[in-house]
């Protein structure tokens, strides 16, 4: 195990097994650019190119975490950058789950349908790469167990709300918070928010889904 790992485990930011698990055997040096590999195992985040980076992995862990991912789930992954995050998830649910990584830049969706299949998940049908706007989410795939979205936004869109399934959990940066939103009843939301946190900010384009 990592000292990257080993670090995040006894700090009490990663205490899943299945996510311990996942973070073993998903390496994030796979999903970073070429000149990036060496910093890999390091707490900070990495650039991706055309203004993106890969999170620092403490804040993955504890997104993922809160998510609280369970085998079998269906899981949106809005904002999917080279696509570690949703390799984790499909990781983390297991081989009956389903992932839809979702990315609005063509050329950070390809690099990330690359590395994904390092790990067979797409080949496998674990995991859909979808270029498109996340800020819409997607509806095609509704209703979600889990929605995991890696850009910030001002308030908790209605969108995400609708396409989550009842029960279902969601975390999604707002401004230098994360939230984290459960899903009680059609219009009953628990709402939790954890600060200190900074990401990209979600964008809507014109790209179609």
């Amino acid at each position: 195990m990592s000292r990257l790992i080993n670090m995040l485990i006894m700090q009490g930011y990663l205490k899943t097994d299945s996510l311990i698990d996942a973070f073993s055997r998903v390496r994030r040096e796979e999903f970073v650019p070429d000149e990036f590999v060496s910093e890999a195992e390091t707490n900070i985040p990495l650039p991706i190119g055309y203004g993106q980076t890969i999170s620092q992995p403490l804040t993955v862990a504890v997104m993922l975490e809160l998510l609280d991912l369970k085998p079998e789930q269906k899981v949106l992954d809005v904002g999917s950058g080279s696509g570690w995050s949703s390799a984790l998830i499909a990781s983390a649910v297991g081989e009956n789950g389903s992932v839809i990584a979702i990315e609005r830049i063509p050329e950070l969706h390809d690099f990330a349908k690359k590395n994904i299949d390092k790990f067979g998940f797409i080949s496998l049908g674990r995991v859909k790469c979808v270029l498109g706007d996340g800020s819409q989410g997607y509806p095609e795939g509704a209703p979600y167990d889990r929605i995991l979205v890696s850009a910030s936004t001002e308030e908790i869109p209605e969108v995400y709300k609708k396409q989550l399934a009842l029960g279902g959990k969601m975390v999604l940066p707002i401004y230098n918070s994360l939230a984290y939103i459960e899903k009680r009843g059609e219009d009953d939301f628990y709402i939790e928010r954890f600060p200190g946190f900074v990401f990209v900010p979600l964008i809507e384009n014109s790209s179609s889904i």
